[in-house]
């Protein structure tokens, strides 16, 4: 995906935030409130196109009473969705690196065609981290992890756990959890998220 494109769909993300929150009558404080996130980092999510983390994004759907692939909808297909083997690249894709934080997760939405979705599946690129860049995250709602390639550690309470390729792991999201690189060497993983609305 060309950097340009990718900057578009940030911008689009931002600004379907923005619209389904002033379609509810919310104001960005409320907003950011609600989803436990600093007014800032709201406002940079909606105006300057800024990527949320995944557990961010999840807060905020949450917070407006929307499916998290409400903001990742690009068309609205009824029916089955495929997508096909080295495409999911061409999927709107999101990394949560940005000046705040220092995770290296990039995410490949492999279902945003399908409408009225209430799973969330991805591939995951996690590339090797430092320890200090571990941030526990909590959501409502379930995860559902399949390890493709390489090894992944799990932060999970005060556990922890070591997944290896063909391992999978399903766990609660609302346990502070982390997900990252074991080994110091990048996986890829699939992984399916299931949030109540």
């Amino acid at each position: 995906m060309a950097v340009n494109e990718l900057t578009m769909d940030k911008k689009i993300l931002g600004s379907k935030i923005r619209e389904f929150r002033e379609f509810r009558q919310t104001s960005r404080e409320d907003l950011a409130l609600k989803a436990n996130l600093d007014i800032k980092q709201l406002e940079c999510i909606e105006e300057k196109g800024v990527m949320p983390s995944l557990g961010h994004l999840i807060k905020i759907s949450r917070a407006l009473g929307v499916r998290i692939g409400t903001f990742l909808d690009d068309q609205q297909q009824i029916g089955p969705v495929i997508v096909r083997a080295g495409e999911e690249k061409s999927s709107l894709s999101f990394s949560t690196k940005d000046d705040s934080t220092r995770e290296h997760l990039n995410f490949f939405s492999l279902a945003q065609d399908k409408s009225s979705r209430h799973m969330e599946p991805f591939i995951v690129e996690i590339e090797p981290s430092k320890e200090s860049d571990y941030k526990l995250s909590t959501h409502e709602g379930e995860e559902f992890i399949y390890v493709l390639e390489g090894s992944i550690e799990i932060n999970y309470g005060k556990e922890i756990y070591h997944i290896k390729k063909g391992d999978t792991i399903y766990l609660d999201s609302v346990v502070a959890h982390n997900v990252h690189a074991a080994e110091n060497k990048p996986s890829k993983i699939l992984a399916v998220v299931y949030t109540p609305v």
